[in-house]
C-alpha cells in the first residue's frame, strides 16, 4: 500500500523520506572517486556534522579534510560526494545533531547526510569481527567491513521496526505517553521485529504488549531510515478490534484514544506535545490521519 491510498487525505512530507542522491555502488571498489576535483566532503562525528550560515551543512575539500575513515557517499547535482568519519567533529565546524538539522535542511543535503550519519554508526560501531573478534579493515568506500584473520564479510546493519498509528471502529486514534518521556508528550506506538516475525504480526504483538488491544487489519504506510543508531521505522496504520486499553506499566505510562476534534483542541490548548512536525513518521502518521474524514 503506497502513501497516496492511505485512505487518510493529502500526503504530508517528512525527514528522510525519500533518497535524492545517487549512492553510485558501482564505484565503492576503489579510491578514484577520491581523485574527482570537485569532490566535496562532509565531516561526521557519531551523529554530528559540521554546519556553517545557519541550517546549512559545511562541506570542505580533500585536502581540508582531517583524518579518519573514508566513506564514498555518491553523487548530487553532478558532483561527487564523501564523508570522512572521526571521533568527534572539531568545535571550529560548529557541529550540530543531524536530529536538530532535519527540519531545516533541503532535502538533497539531507539525503546525504542521513547516509552519511547511519554509516558512520555503523562503522563506529562495528570495529571487531563477531565471528573471531579480530579487528576489522574497511573495504568498499566505506561500506563493507573485512576479517583478515578468517575471512568473513561484514555489512551495514538496520534494524527493522514499526510504527504505527491505530485506530478503533470510530476510527478514533490511539496514541500513548512512553514510561521515558516528560507529561504531556504523545505518539503513536513502535517496537522493534522480532527474528521470524512478519511486519505485520509485529504490529500486533507490539500493540498486544503495550496496551492490551487486539489488532486486525494493518496495513503498510510508508517507511523512513532513522539512524539514531540503525533503525529503518516501518510505518503503518491498523484497526483494533476493540477499544479497552491496558497500558503495560513498563515502557508505556498512559494511552488514549482521540477523535480528530479531541486531538486538535488538546494540542491547540497545549494539553498535549505531539512528535515536531517533518521530522518523524509518527507525526506523518498522525497528520495523514487527521486530514482524513471527519470521525462519525
Amino acid at each position: 500500500m503506497s502513501r497516496s491510498d492511505s485512505g487518510y487525505g493529502e500526503r504530508v512530507d517528512f525527514a528522510f523520506d525519500r533518497a535524492r542522491h545517487d549512492r553510485q555502488g558501482n564505484r565503492r571498489h576503489d579510491d578514484t572517486w577520491k581523485d574527482d576535483p570537485g569532490l566535496r566532503v562532509l565531516v561526521v562525528g557519531g551523529e554530528h556534522v559540521p554546519t556553517v550560515d545557519g541550517p546549512a551543512l559545511r562541506w570542505i575539500t580533500r585536502d581540508e579534510a582531517p583524518e579518519g575513515t573514508w566513506m564514498l557517499l555518491g553523487e548530487s547535482g553532478g558532483v561527487t560526494h564523501a564523508a570522512v568519519v572521526v571521533d568527534r567533529v572539531a568545535e571550529d565546524l560548529a557541529p550540530t545533531s543531524v536530529r536538530v538539522l532535519a527540519p531545516l535542511l533541503g532535502p538533497d543535503e539531507l539525503s546525504l547526510a542521513i547516509h552519511a550519519i547511519a554509516m558512520a554508526r555503523w562503522l563506529r560501531s562495528h570495529r571487531f569481527c563477531a565471528r573471531c573478534g579480530t579487528e576489522l579493515e574497511v573495504a568498499e568506500s566505506g561500506h563493507l567491513l573485512t576479517c583478515r584473520e578468517c575471512g568473513a564479510h561484514h555489512f551495514p546493519r538496520t534494524d527493522p521496526a514499526v510504527i504505527m498509528l491505530i485506530t478503533d471502529e470510530s476510527d478514533r486514534a490511539l496514541l500513548a505517553r512512553n514510561a521515558a518521556w516528560p507529561e504531556g508528550r504523545y505518539s503513536t506506538l513502535a517496537g522493534f521485529v522480532e527474528p521470524g516475525e512478519a511486519l505485520e504480526d509485529a504490529v500486533r504483538r507490539e500493540v498486544r504488549e503495550e496496551v492490551g488491544l487486539p489488532v486486525g487489519d494493518v496495513s503498510y504506510a510508508g517507511s523512513q531510515p532513522w539512524p539514531f543508531p540503525s533503525s529503518l521505522m516501518l510505518g503503518f496504520f491498523g484497526r483494533a478490534t476493540a477499544s479497552e486499553i491496558s497500558v503495560d506499566e513498563d515502557e508505556i505510562a498512559h494511552a488514549r484514544w482521540f477523535t480528530r476534534d479531541e486531538l486538535t483542541a488538546a494540542v491547540g490548548g497545549e494539553e498535549i506535545v505531539l512528535p515536531p512536525p517533518h521530522v518523524s513518521i509518527s507525526r506523518w502518521l498522525i497528520e495523514s490521519w487527521l486530514s482524513g474524514p471527519a470521525s462519525p
